[in-house]
């Protein structure tokens, strides 16, 4: 679960790295593409940490993931977004959640037992 949830999360990772070149420059400003880039940049540093076994990386991802996925939220409550953007928002929500809930899920392999 702990490894699935960090394919998920590196995933999501890779597609911040894009937000520059998918953007109009208007749904996502910019400036958020920009920011959530540079989220995905350092997550994605920290998901080859955490799979290394370095687990002081996972409260960090956690931190920028949900940063990164709060960077969407306004696209729900701004008038002119178009739906597509509205949809791609609250499935980068729901699989952020997804992927910390697999972070979190007491596995086998983080306690030991094999």
């Amino acid at each position: 679960m702990f490894r699935t949830g960090l394919v998920l999360l590196g995933l999501l990772s890779v597609g911040d790295l894009a937000g520059p070149l998918l953007t109009d420059g208007e749904h996502p400003p910019m400036s958020i593409a920009l920011i959530g880039s540079a989220l995905g940049l350092v997550s994605l540093v920290l998901v080859v940490f955490a799979w290394r076994g370095a687990r002081r990386a996972v409260v960090p991802l956690i931190v920028l993931r949900v940063l990164s996925a709060l960077s969407a939220v306004p696209a729900f409550f701004a008038g002119d977004v178009p739906a597509a953007a509205v949809a791609a928002a609250g499935i980068i929500v729901v699989l952020t959640v997804a992927g910390i809930a697999l972070l979190l899920v007491p596995s086998k392999e983080l306690a030991g037992v094999r």
